[in-house]
C-alpha cells in the first residue's frame, strides 16, 4: 500500500491542471513523511463557494463559505467501511485502503485569497491542501501555540516543494 490522492472537480471557476495535481501529490508525500504516515488515501474535492457554504452550514453550523473543510475518518468506523466498500470475494477489510479523510477546497475563495496575499493560486491551493491534511491528522489551531505549530509545519512542507510567499 502507499499514500494516495483521489481527487474530483465540482467547480467551473478555474481549470484544474495535471501540474497542480502533481504538485499536490508531492505535498501529500512530504507532509505525510514529516508526520510518519506511509499508507492511506486522501480524497480531495474542488468546489465553488455555494457548495462549501452548504457543507459549512450543514456540518459546522457556520452559515457562510470558507476556504477549506476537512473531514477525518477514524479507525472506529470499520463497520461503516463495510457499507462504503463492497468487498470482493476473498478480500478482507484489511485490504481496503486506509481512508484518512476528505479535504474540500473552495476554488473561488482560494483565488480571492491568493490575490489578497499576493501569491499564486497554486501556492494558495497547496497551503489549503496541507492545512486540510494536518486537520485530518488531528492538528488544530484553537490557540496561539497550536496555530504556531500548525503554521510551522505547513510552511516547512510548502518550502520543500518551492511554494513560498
Amino acid at each position: 500500500m502507499s499514500l494516495q490522492l483521489a481527487w474530483t472537480n465540482e467547480q467551473q471557476e478555474w481549470e484544474i491542471k495535471e501540474a497542480l495535481i502533481s504538485q499536490l501529490e508531492k505535498l501529500l508525500q512530504k507532509a505525510a513523511a514529516s508526520e510518519g504516515i506511509t499508507d492511506g488515501e486522501v480524497a480531495l474535492t474542488f468546489v465553488d463557494d455555494e457548495q462549501i457554504h452548504e457543507l459549512n452550514r450543514e456540518y459546522r453550523g457556520i452559515d457562510r463559505p470558507t476556504d477549506v473543510l476537512s473531514f477525518a475518518m477514524n479507525e472506529s468506523l470499520d463497520e461503516e467501511l463495510d457499507i462504503v466498500y463492497e468487498l470482493e470475494e476473498g478480500e478482507e477489510l484489511a485490504d481496503v485502503p486506509d481512508v484518512l479523510g476528505d479535504i474540500i477546497i473552495s476554488v473561488p475563495t482560494a483565488i480571492a485569497q491568493s490575490q489578497e496575499y499576493g501569491h499564486s493560486i497554486e501556492r494558495e491551493i497547496g497551503f489549503l491542501f496541507v492545512h486540510g491534511f494536518l486537520h485530518l491528522l488531528g492538528y488544530d489551531h484553537q490557540d496561539d501555540a497550536s496555530e504556531a505549530e500548525m503554521m510551522g509545519k505547513q510552511e516547512a512542507v510548502l518550502a520543500e516543494v518551492g511554494l513560498t510567499r
